[in-house]
């Protein structure tokens, strides 16, 4: 690309509120997913006859195909059209929740939520990098990224909700079937509007050794952690999944390093401000994940909510983050540089999770649990949303897509770390608790219950403790590893793309 042509500005897409409109839909549809199973997961195991052993696999098939492909998905985006593979992915994971909504047995179901995983994988860096290209001006850029952070953070909390709310009035086979009106209008949606700049697609040939390692080693990753949930970190099988995975995604890099035309060039992950971002977003998501299960168990089994009415608790998070996400991100993001956002947002959010670290048996609701949701809300939607427009930061536009699905694989990756990790740590403290106290709960009665109520509790706030840590780690990395200015102010330029003059190409490149 020419330095004139490079330096030209594009012409705004005069569709792109109404794609954005379609693509928010889409994610919505994905990150829905992500948590609606779960309420739903007691009564499908009992329907299908799922042991107990094999119910984890309703949500660690999603998350292997979906965490092991992102990366294969987001180059295919790049390489045969974001829009294309937008669509092809919708049409996929609509098909796949179908065959998930009408499964009559385990098999069926486990192969329908693996192909939700695939497609997801098609379709969640397709939909955000197709933002990339039609959002020219830097402050309707952080508008719109405002809007998709806030869905994005706060998805997962209506997921709750709704999957509360068809569960317990119709049937969880609806909590697959919601899906395809979802995606039915959105894949209609985007092949009206969505009209995608010619120019940014990568033609280079496939680089299949690298989809093989990256794939492999992202499952055998996820994989180990998920197994050492329930089988522990010591378990054979889980150290030889960890020792895998560093063989296979060391290869990757090696590969990456040699080929002509690599799956994730290198020069993606190490320009500062794209590796500060997924660093620091993935540390986030992992004491994110752990906090949303925690208050899950806390409100419904200590405090006897039932699934609708968890849903709701979860209310005034979704509030903060969709005000930290429009209302502080999308304002301030023109006017200051990302670090400050980043940094200070995650701070708040430690700070509010700070506040969880006090809860006991007998804890108000409205007098500790609402504000440190809120804090805690505001916090992340500050921080992700210019983490999603800095995720792309100075990446040809050809890379895009692949650049795009490394911040899905640091969420997915850092949900899968976090809920093992904080988890293992709150069965730890559970156990050391109820050995303390053994005399007592053998002696049986209503002191028995409340003590093992007080080690539930007192498992939670000790893995709360260190989500607070993982949380102003993120926050350093931010302030330290990225450096560039507010939109459009002149800040540092990328560099490490090596793409001579594409360094000052103008496409706004964003990410998720």
């Amino acid at each position: 690309m020419s330095k004139t042509a490079a330096s030209a500005p594009l012409a705004a897409d005069p569709s792109r509120w109404k794609a954005l409109v379609f693509i928010a839909l889409a994610q919505l549809m994905v990150v829905l997913d992500a948590t609606i199973v779960n309420i739903a997961l007691p009564s499908a195991q009992t329907d299908l006859g799922i042991s107990d052993g094999n119910r984890q696999w309703v949500i660690t098939a999603y998350a292997l195909a979906f965490g092991g492909l992102l990366l294969f998905g987001g180059r295919i985006a790049d390489k045969w059209g974001r829009k294309n593979a937008f669509i092809v992915g919708l049409i996929g994971f609509a098909l796949a929740s179908a065959l998930g909504g009408a499964a009559n047995g385990e098999a069926m179901m486990l192969g329908a939520r693996a192909l939700q995983g695939a497609f997801g994988a098609l379709l969640a860096p397709a939909a955000l990098s197709l933002l990339a290209v039609m959002f020219t001006d830097a402050k309707e850029r952080a508008k719109a990224f405002g809007i998709y952070g806030a869905i994005a953070g706060g998805g997962g909390a209506v997921g709750l909700i709704l999957g509360g709310f068809l569960t317990e009035y119709l049937n969880w086979r609806w909590t697959f079937f919601v899906n395809i009106p979802f995606a039915i209008v959105a894949a209609v949606g985007a092949w009206m509007i969505i009209r995608e700049p010619a120019g940014g697609h990568n033609r280079a040939p496939l680089d299949i050794p690298g989809v093989i390692l990256s794939t492999t080693g992202l499952v055998a990753l996820v994989y180990g952690f998920t197994r050492a949930e329930s089988a522990g970190w010591s378990d054979a099988l889980t150290v030889t999944m960890f020792v895998a995975s560093a063989v296979l995604l060391a290869a990757f890099v090696f590969v990456e390093s040699r080929v002509k035309s690599p799956l994730l060039p290198l020069r993606v992950l190490l320009e500062r401000n794209r590796g500060g971002v997924y660093l620091s977003l993935g540390l986030a998501v992992i004491a994110m994940f752990g906090l949303f299960l925690f208050l899950t168990y806390y409100l419904q089994v200590v405090k006897g909510f039932s699934p609708v009415k968890t849903g709701f608790a979860f209310l005034p998070m979704i509030a903060g983050m969709i005000t930290g996400s429009t209302q502080i991100g999308a304002r301030l993001m023109t006017r200051v540089p990302p670090r400050l956002l980043m940094g200070p947002g995650f701070l708040l959010a430690a700070t509010g999770m700070l506040l969880l670290t006090q809860l006991e048996v007998g804890s108000s609701y409205p007098a500790l649990i609402l504000p440190a949701q809120l804090l805690l809300g505001l916090g992340m939607g500050t921080a992700f949303m210019p983490a999603m427009s800095l995720a792309t930061h100075g990446v040809n536009p050809a890379d895009a897509g692949v650049a795009s699905a490394m911040v899905n694989t640091s969420q997915q990756v850092g949900g899968a770390i976090g809920t093992a990790l904080l988890n293992t740590i709150a069965a730890s403290a559970t156990t050391a608790y109820l050995t303390d106290h053994a005399a007592a709960v053998a002696a049986g009665g209503p002191a028995a219950k409340l003590i093992q109520a007080q080690a539930m509790v007192e498992g939670y706030s000790s893995a709360i403790w260190w989500a607070v840590g993982i949380l102003v780690a993120s926050s350093a990395i931010a302030l330290t590893l990225i450096n560039t200015g507010r939109p459009g102010a002149g800040g540092p330029v990328a560099s490490g793309d090596g793409v001579g003059a594409d360094a000052d190409v103008k496409i706004p490149v964003i990410a998720h």
